[in-house]
């Protein structure tokens, strides 16, 4: 499943114009398709918002060093693979021999799992970043499922889906589990919320 840029942009707090920025400077260039129109994977998702949650803590010249790095100690999976920590003016990366700080001298770090990198979260522009496992109470996001595409809760329905049903004229939230078994209203009417959030994107 590959990730259009405004979806891109709801899931990991970056703006439209950080996501074209550091696809143009090489930080992060799309795996799904990185020309028009930009498209992200899974992985780029995790390490969207990995860069994202950094750049709350620390500037993005650290963090670019830190990725340009990475090759150096053999380092060379897909970002969304390594855990990463960050202190005062060092970021770090976890290895199979322990801490490797990327940036300044070693020291004490704090500690980024991908339970952190998935939790919501403010950027240091003060976009608050959705819950990346559920965007919405009732929407789930899980990679064995359409590739990690928002879903309505316990189900395989495209949140987008189960939004361009209702138009609220001749089929309202409440009428979605007539054509998607599974849905609820409840779960329409996050997924119409996070519909609007999501089209709401400049691109």
């Amino acid at each position: 499943m590959a990730f259009p840029v405004e979806l891109t942009s709801v899931l990991t707090g970056a703006t439209v114009w950080q996501l074209r920025r550091w696809r143009s400077t090489g930080l992060l260039v799309p795996e799904a398709s990185p020309s028009d129109p930009p498209l992200y994977s899974f992985r780029d998702i995790v390490a969207l918002r990995t860069v994202t949650r950094l750049r709350a803590e620390t500037s993005l010249q650290k963090i670019r060093a830190a990725f340009t790095r990475l090759p150096t100690y053999d380092l060379t999976d897909h970002v969304s693979q390594y855990m990463f920590a960050t202190h005062g003016k060092s970021i770090a990366v976890q290895t199979d021999e322990g801490w490797l700080d990327l940036v300044s001298k070693p020291g004490q770090y704090e500690l980024h799992t991908l339970g952190d990198v998935y939790a919501p979260f403010v950027t240091n522009r003060g976009i608050d970043v959705v819950d990346f496992l559920h965007p919405r109470p009732n929407l789930e996001v899980d990679a064995r499922r359409l590739g990690g595409w928002p879903v309505l809760k316990g189900t395989r329905i495209d949140y987008d889906v189960a939004a361009r049903a209702v138009d609220n004229v001749t089929i309202f939230p409440k009428d979605v589990a007539r054509f998607y078994p599974g849905a609820t209203e409840a779960s329409v009417d996050d997924a119409l919320d996070f519909a609007e959030q999501v089209h709401g994107v400049a691109a």
